[in-house]
């Protein structure tokens, strides 16, 4: 609800500072004397554009602040998606700046329009009688009945569903689109997948494969320096061998006379075995070459196959060819797959569908069971606001479409007089009417939901007597679980709030200027008064205005 608002610079408003209750507020006041002011404020600091315009002075800037006592709103999530820290009583304020610009701040932290506006749906509800487009949304109309059918929660894992339902659908295409798209390339990508396959690369394979080329086509420079390696290592008269053979046995000889002749010996001993090892395997090289042409082609071909490979897909290794090779094997599992994944996929929506079905059977049968009481409420209220010929026709359709709300196509009719046709409520309902069914249509969803404040602005135009009584009542009722704040002319409405509020104008250094204050109970009958007689109040206006009052 509206605890305080505060105005400084703003239309004919020097400045502006005025607390609000629960119940029924009454705001009064002579035709011109600001309450559409009041009005604008609200609607500025609830995300209305704004310009120097609304600026009294146009040197200093505006600032418009409204607290609001949110506990019962359930907002907490709402606070904790905008990032907004969250206090029970909630401080919305904007400014506007002689530049031009405008600035919003919800308790201290700077915000954009599009968070006033998603907090002004939960916090305030404006109405006037050129103001009830709202009554043939039909979104609205299913809140209504919706209200009254408790679907709350039904609706909610309905829309669960519904989110899961379309994810699933637009998984489906893209794995439709992908498998048409891998379908027209699958010939292609089958015939490089194949190459691969028969080609069985390995990795590190190109390396030995060129190095054992390059040894077979140098095979009698390799045989002929091993040869005369294994001459010079092993020759009977000139060979290194030999001549380490004496070389050891020499010194072994004077090993016995000290220490240092032996630690050479075992260091020639030492080399000779390396040296022995060596000459061995210089021995089985030699014996292993061997020039053979027919495995030189083969290896020939071997690397001419890769190379061919990496030339036509543009890469230098065999691990990137590899890399390509698990490419293809995924695009032509993909469509050899796709059958079954889409199979998989339909099943899985067949299976949301199924529970969204469930829901929206639930959610179908609760407002088929709700729409009767509905009419009947409504038909009762605008009896009693003077329309007893008014009736409704509410008709519910099952359809095969899964909409936000469930599967239901909704007809909301409507005929004023007796015998009358059936139509829809901005075709054959007047203003005057659409706005007494509005207070009906609030007046049933504040016994069924958590409403925000309303603020009804001279709905009673163009009534008066009994109805005007009724209007009041049912503004009086309304208030007992939620704040109503209503801007009427009709003394019999404005004698039945428990608070009431004056717009009047006044005068600063010569400039007009507007201000609103909180009547006291003979400040009450003086207004009233006026209100049933005009300026010059005479007894009887006050006597009436003092039984209205009571």
């Amino acid at each position: 609800m509206l605890r305080h608002l505060s105005i400084h610079n703003y239309a004919l408003i020097n400045q502006l500072s005025i607390d609000f209750t629960k119940g029924l507020s009454i705001i009064t006041g002579e035709t011109g004397a600001g309450k559409s002011i009041l009005l604008g404020a609200l609607g500025l600091v609830m995300g209305n554009r704004a310009d120097l315009s609304s600026l009294k002075n146009t040197e200093k800037k505006c600032i418009i602040e409204a607290k609001f006592a949110v506990e019962g709103y359930s907002l907490h999530s709402l606070f904790e998606e905008f990032d907004i820290d969250y206090e029970e009583e909630t401080i919305i304020r904007r400014e506007i700046l002689p530049s031009g610009k405008s600035r919003a701040f919800v308790n201290d932290t700077p915000v954009n329009l599009s968070i006033l506006t998603a907090l002004k749906i939960k916090l305030l509800d404006i109405h006037s009688q050129h103001q009830t487009s709202e009554l043939s949304d039909v979104s609205f109309q299913f809140s209504i009945i919706d209200a009254l059918a408790k679907n709350k929660t039904k609706i909610t894992s309905y829309k669960n569903g519904m989110k899961k339902y379309t994810s699933l659908i637009k998984e489906l295409k893209i794995l439709k689109e992908e498998t048409q798209k891998s379908k027209e390339q699958y010939a292609y990508n089958s015939h490089l997948f194949n190459e691969f396959e028969e080609a069985e690369l390995i990795v590190g394979e190109q390396e030995i494969l060129e190095e054992k080329l390059h040894t077979l086509n140098n095979v009698e420079e390799i045989k002929q320096h091993l040869s005369e390696a294994l001459d010079i290592s092993s020759n009977e008269e000139i060979g290194i061998q030999n001549s380490f053979y004496s070389l050891e046995n020499s010194l072994q000889k004077v090993s016995i006379y000290s220490k240092n002749y032996e630690e050479i010996a075992n260091r020639v001993t030492s080399i000779k075995l390396e040296l022995d090892d060596v000459i061995a395997e210089l021995e089985n090289a030699n014996d292993e070459v061997d020039f053979n042409p027919n495995e030189i082609e083969e290896l020939n071909d071997r690397l001419q196959l890769i190379y061919n490979l990496q030339k036509k897909h543009s890469v230098n290794s065999i691990e990137e060819l590899l890399v390509i090779f698990e490419s293809l094997s995924e695009r032509v599992a993909q469509v050899e797959d796709a059958g079954a994944l889409i199979e998989a996929k339909n099943s899985e929506i067949k299976e949301v569908t199924n529970k969204l079905d469930e829901f929206a059977v639930l959610i179908t049968k609760s407002r088929n069971k709700a729409i009767p009481k509905l009419q009947k409420e409504l038909e009762y209220l605008l009896t009693e606001l003077g329309m007893p010929n008014a009736r409704f026709l509410i008709e519910l359709n099952e359809s095969e479409t899964y909409f936000s709300n469930g599967k239901d196509v909704l007809s909301f009719l409507f005929s004023a007089n007796k015998g009358g046709n059936f139509g829809e409520l901005k075709k054959v309902a007047s203003g005057g009417e659409l706005s007494r069914i509005m207070l009906s249509v609030k007046k049933i969803l504040s016994e069924n939901i958590q409403l925000p404040t309303i603020i009804f602005d001279e709905i009673d135009t163009g009534v008066s007597g009994e109805v005007s009584n009724k209007i009041a009542k049912i503004m009086k009722d309304m208030g007992v679980d939620m704040q109503v704040i209503t801007i009427t002319h009709l003394p019999q409405i404005a004698a039945k709030g428990l608070q009431h509020y004056k717009v009047f104008k006044g005068e600063e250094n010569g400039v007009t200027t507007s201000n609103l204050k909180l009547l006291s109970v003979d400040e009450r009958i003086i207004e009233i008064a006026e209100m049933l007689s005009g300026k010059d109040v005479s007894e009887s206006a006050l006597i009436h205005a003092k039984e209205l009052l009571n």
